[in-house]
């Protein structure tokens, strides 16, 4: 499962027979064309189609582009199509940060017909003051949707994109590849916050690498709460001009026949930069394999990965924590655990007036902290009334 920069792992190919690259041309042809089922589905990914308090919006159902616009004049949204006619290709950045023959998903992807995804860009020296919410929708039976992302944030840029992915409810099989590629100028700081609502029989393989320059800042939130056959993903970042900084952030529930193989990887390629990847996981009766890995490549730096699990029930977590220095000097750390909710915790709140469930509940709140994420309050609410949701799954 390598990206760019790492040791090359085998991959195993999915059963793709049953799904379908070809576009049929069914779809849904407006943004307001959405049921009220769907746009719900979309809101617990984080995805506001009345974009109340977002500077734009792109939403792509099954094998196309539905709605793409801006509200604000500094940032630029398109469908990436068109932004490779638009930019000539694209060249400084098209497959550029992915190896097209990185796994068999890359070339797989790269093989298969474009069925589009997007193209942001923040103008340099602009704060954009709202996120860009974007949205990767399967409505279809079956689909195989296969996306490619870039973004850039320009010289002293500041940006916060929110991803929504989903399927509609009752549309269980899909496959989902998506690859994402993220430019970060000097001085430009992003905030990626990725959402996954998806189905039980869907298959998901992202594959993302970043590039971070001088001062520029990278922070990944990741979310996955809702049940999913499997997930692949290892999100790569190449901290390669000095002071640059990059943090993780996870939260990840596998309930009973979800397989998630998810982690990050931080290089540090150049002085002065920090690294930081934390994540909290749950298995109610799904598999986890919680990957992280710091390459620490130039001195000084700083790289700590935080890993901790709970099982609650019959799954499986498998935590991998990598740390490799390159350079005498480097400073790497992490801790990882793995285990059940402490009794004695339990019985603390249950002699404070909280019946056994109710403490197990506030236990997990807890363990699944979004606070250190920093999200806009309205998406902070939005996670936190979907952990909510999903406890009567978990217990």
């Amino acid at each position: 499962m390598s990206e760019v920069g790492g040791a090359s792992k085998p991959v195993q190919g999915p059963d793709v027979a049953r799904f379908s690259f070809a576009d049929k041309g069914a779809g849904v042809e407006s943004l307001h064309a959405l049921s009220t089922e769907d746009k719900e589905r979309l809101l617990m990914s984080g995805v506001d189609l009345d974009q109340a308090g977002r500077s734009g919006t792109y939403l792509q159902v099954d094998y196309r582009s539905v709605h793409c616009d801006t509200c604000d004049p500094n940032v630029e949204i398109m469908d990436i199509t068109k932004a490779l006619e638009k930019y000539d290709g694209l060249l400084e950045y098209f497959w550029k940060a992915v190896n097209k023959n990185q796994d068999d998903f890359t070339r797989l992807a790269a093989g298969q017909g474009l069925h589009g995804g997007y193209f942001i860009r923040a103008k340099a020296g602009m704060k954009i003051a709202e996120p860009v919410q974007s949205c990767l929708f399967i409505k279809g039976e079956a689909v195989a949707q296969n996306v490619h992302n870039i973004i850039i944030v320009e010289e002293g840029a500041e940006l916060h994109v929110i991803t929504g992915c989903a399927t509609a409810h009752g549309k269980q099989s899909a496959l989902h590849l998506g690859i994402s590629e993220i430019y970060i100028k000097k001085g430009g700081k992003l905030t990626f916050t990725m959402i996954h609502n998806w189905g039980e029989k869907v298959m998901v393989r992202p594959r993302t690498v970043g590039v971070v320059e001088e001062d520029g800042a990278f922070q990944n939130n990741y979310v996955l709460l809702k049940p999913v056959e499997s997930v692949q993903s290892y999100p790569t970042i190449h901290l390669n001009g000095p002071r640059a900084v990059a943090r993780f952030n996870s939260v990840i529930v596998a309930p009973t026949g979800s397989l998630v193989d998810t982690g990050n990887r931080i290089f540090l390629n150049a002085p002065e930069t920090r690294g930081e990847i934390i994540s909290r996981t749950i298995t109610t009766g799904g598999k986890i394999i919680a990957r992280g890995h710091i390459i620490g490549n130039s001195v000084p730096a700083k790289g700590h990965l935080e890993c901790k699990g709970l099982i609650l029930g019959n799954g499986v977590i498998h935590a991998i924590p990598e740390l490799e220095g390159t350079v005498s000097g480097v400073e790497l750390s992490h801790e990882a655990a793995v285990g059940k909710i402490a009794q004695e915790e339990i019985e603390y709140l249950m002699a404070r007036g909280l019946d056994e469930e109710e403490a197990t509940s506030t236990i997990v709140r807890g363990f699944l902290n979004v606070e250190i994420m920093g999200l806009p309050e309205k998406l902070h609410k939005t996670i936190e009334k979907t952990i909510q949701e999903s406890e009567k799954d978990m217990f």
